[in-house]
């Protein structure tokens, strides 16, 4: 059922869940998972960590803990529909001002009408284009956040490397992912839970299982915590972290560039 997890050498590039693709046509293929699932996203985070995933966000701003002072930018990838973005502009008292950017134009509809019902859009700006090919000047922003988003960007290396090119320097990455549970018995029941439940729940939910089934594929197949650490150290990024959360079900990693 599982399938064995990319390392620090890559291999994302080419993996849709435990399917092997071309290269160059994930990117569509994830295109379309997440146009059919934007208006069920919470539902969906809620489905695949039991509802969990809103405090692992919580956690994760405040250990970002944004500037109150005005002028702190942060840019937040795969971030359509606001959630992280909303939790940093109320952490920093509404004086941060954040650009939200996903390649899915259907996810960041969904993100502005959020924004517009919470009055939060005077403090962001949605830009539609790929974590692949940031359009940012160098060292544009304070803080790059992406959640649970980048196992599904086919070359990581390469957003990575952007990641690090538009924060300036002192600045901060932060990264939310599903990751590798370590804990005897929770990774059984988490495994039963992905495979067996969630695929059917998003059948009931939402008429169609295949997006989950993807989603949940792909949690397996991205690098472990050590892994994926070694990655941003080799994107260039220093004092390198992680924090898991609930076992490992998610974990935060944290890097800077000095």
């Amino acid at each position: 059922m599982t399938a064995q997890r990319t390392t620090a050498a890559g291999g994302m590039e080419t993996a849709f869940g435990f399917r092997k693709v071309g290269e160059g046509e994930k990117q569509g293929l994830v295109n379309d998972v997440f146009s059919r699932v934007a208006e069920r996203y919470d539902l969906m985070n809620d489905l695949m960590s039991g509802g969990l995933h809103r405090l692992w966000k919580d956690a994760m701003v405040a250990w970002l803990a944004p500037s109150r002072r005005p002028g702190f930018k942060a840019l937040d990838v795969a971030g359509g529909t606001g959630d992280i973005a909303f939790r940093i502009v109320e952490a920093s008292g509404y004086q941060a001002q954040v650009t939200v950017l996903d390649i899915n134009g259907s996810m960041l509809a969904v993100g502005r009408e959020r924004a517009i019902r919470r009055g939060l859009e005077g403090n962001l700006t949605f830009v539609e284009a790929n974590a692949e090919d940031l359009p940012f000047p160098d060292s544009s922003f304070d803080a790059y956040t992406i959640a649970f988003g980048i196992r599904n960007v086919p070359h990581i290396d390469t957003a990575l490397s952007e990641a690090f090119r538009v924060l300036r320097p002192g600045g901060r990455f932060l990264c939310l992912e599903f990751s590798d549970v370590d804990m005897p018995i929770l990774d059984r029941i988490y495994e039963a839970w992905s495979f067996q439940v969630i695929p059917r729940i998003g059948k009931m939910v939402a008429g169609d299982d295949e997006p989950y089934r993807y989603l949940v594929e792909s949690i397996r197949k991205f690098p472990n915590q050590e892994n994926f650490a070694a990655m941003i150290r080799r994107a260039g990024f220093a004092r390198v972290t992680w924090r898991d959360y609930s076992g490992g079900i998610a974990a935060a990693h944290s890097g800077w560039k000095i």
